[in-house]
């Protein structure tokens, strides 16, 4: 039975279709993404739950749903370090851990992305033009940088969009994991409106590699 790498962290949730860049310097997730770059190059990323997050590794208790990263592209530096890029694929549940390794492992059940029907497609609609209303999509942007990330970002395809604005929020970890938790892109698109009715949290794009362990 094949087992999936774990890579936990305390305040980083990944979502399918979206990048994440991070920086790998630990000795056991540098070994994690040497042993996955000379197999299927998939890692899993879920985050550590509120507690002790000195240790990443170890037996600090993690999420049960986190979601399967591509190494789509990586830079190995002289001394071992990785920079990396991950591109989310399917969410997963965790059925059994296994510690034999230096870094968790785990056995998971896939969860694809459902597909949308008609009476979703509709609803989904009517919730991206609400998205897009309270985000100030896609004229309401402060300077010129902004202005062509919020065009770029009213432009996209409803599930692209979605899963985009839920990873990059400036929201709560614990806020993005439940919107990870969500089975469909409707209920994940409902969540967000929820969250941008309680506050106002921007929209920060990646510019760089996240320092990772």
């Amino acid at each position: 039975m094949s087992m999936l790498p774990l890579f936990p962290l305390p305040n980083v949730v990944l979502f399918p279709g979206r990048l994440l860049p991070l920086h790998i310097f630990e000795p056991r997730y540098r070994a994690m993404v040497a042993d996955a770059l000379q197999s299927d190059r998939l890692i899993g990323m879920v985050l550590l739950k509120p507690g002790r997050t000195s240790d990443y590794g170890g037996q600090t208790p993690i999420h049960a749903i986190g979601c399967t990263g591509a190494i789509v592209n990586t830079v190995r530096h002289e001394d071992g370090r990785y920079n990396i890029v991950l591109r989310g694929l399917d969410r997963f549940r965790i059925l059994e851990e296994n510690t034999d390794l230096a870094y968790r492992r785990a056995v998971v059940h896939l969860m694809p992305e459902l597909p949308i029907d008609d009476v979703d497609r509709e609803v989904l609609r009517e919730l991206r033009g609400r998205l897009d209303a309270r985000l100030g999509l896609p004229l309401h942007a402060s300077g010129e940088g902004d202005h062509v990330q919020a065009r770029q970002l009213a432009a996209l395809p409803d599930a692209e969009f979605v899963n985009t604005i839920s990873q990059h929020l400036d929201l709560e970890p614990i806020e993005k994991q439940a919107l990870l938790q969500r089975d469909t892109l409707r209920q994940r698109a409902e969540v967000l409106l929820e969250l941008l009715d309680m506050r106002r949290p921007s929209v920060t794009m990646p510019t760089g590699s996240k320092v990772a362990h």
